[in-house]
């Protein structure tokens, strides 16, 4: 599976895979937890996948992080 990532979807991935929230991942990077959603939500969409326990698991499994 060929998807490339943003610098800051990479950012966010990290801590998803370590299974932090999103208020997590929004006060560790300094954004809104708005800008976090934006974030998983466009990663769900490359990845074809509906919830961000695929993803963690895709991202981990797949070593994309």
């Amino acid at each position: 599976m060929k998807v490339k990532l943003t610098q800051r979807e990479t950012d966010v991935a990290k801590y998803l895979v370590e299974g932090k929230s999103n208020y997590e991942i929004a006060q560790i990077l300094e954004l809104s937890i708005h800008m976090v959603k934006i974030h998983v939500a466009n990663m769900l969409k490359k990845f074809g996948i509906n919830n961000r326990t695929q993803l963690a698991y895709i991202l981990g499994k797949n070593n994309i992080i």
